[in-house]
């Protein structure tokens, strides 16, 4: 019985695999927007109805994608900082932001339904945010532990954030404790930064105009490593 509970898994699992193969192919051609579970199931051959045994509905399925999302470009950014030494704080970020953009390079469509326009009618559920924060606790613990080895020097370029936003970086500040308000409000500055630098170029803002992408994305990941006050030493 064991044997053939393993099998039934065995199965169902590579048929999951093989349904979010074919979704994230179809994102590449419909959009999130379009995806269908109909088309899906006629693509592998399913009726309609055996499709919902593993995905009730579409919401279902984008939730998976998004999932799947999240953990590869957490996954992508651990595996980056992990390969920095601990003590090279400026380097982790670097690295941290580059495994990023080369994700988003790699894998655009995908990118997309994370950080590009919402899919009308579709709210993410709570089982979104753990993997949704992955790679943000590895770009928070980057500069806590610089803060707490004395290592962040940030430049007095930037005045106090107000103190309305007291609350918001009080929730933030989870992510890296023990930071102050004005550092806790760089870092948000930079890691949207980031995003911005990746979806600009990702979605063709740059199109015409800038040429020397890479070039330009290292020069402005610096720029922000210099905002936080990450040491260049």
């Amino acid at each position: 019985m064991n044997a053939s509970r393993t099998a039934r898994e065995r199965v169902r699992a590579e048929l999951i695999r093989e349904i979010t193969d074919i979704a994230r192919r179809h994102l590449a051609t419909h959009g999130a927007a379009g995806l269908s579970l109909r088309a899906v199931a006629r693509e592998m051959g399913m009726v309609s109805s055996a499709i919902y045994r593993y995905y009730p509905s579409r919401d279902d399925l984008l939730t998976a994608l998004i999932i799947d999302g999240y953990n590869a470009i957490g996954e992508a950014v651990e595996k980056a900082d992990a390969a920095c030494p601990r003590e090279n704080f400026t380097g982790r970020w670097l690295a941290t932001c580059h495994a990023v953009r080369n994700w988003a390079l790699a894998h655009p469509h995908e990118y997309a339904l994370l950080y590009g326009s919402p899919v009308p009618g579709y709210r993410a559920p709570q089982d979104t945010i753990g993997p949704a924060t992955r790679d943000t606790i590895v770009y928070g613990r980057i500069i806590s532990e610089a803060h707490h080895a004395g290592r962040l020097s940030p430049p007095p370029i930037c005045p106090q954030p107000p103190a309305i936003l007291s609350a918001d970086l009080d929730a933030v500040r989870e992510l890296m404790p023990g930071v102050p308000d004005d550092v806790v409000a760089r870092a948000v500055i930079a890691w949207t930064d980031l995003f911005g630098m990746v979806s600009f170029e990702l979605f063709g803002q740059f199109n015409g105009t800038i040429e020397h992408r890479a070039e330009l994305f290292e020069h402005s990941m610096t720029c922000l490593a210099h905002l936080l006050g990450l040491p260049f030493d």
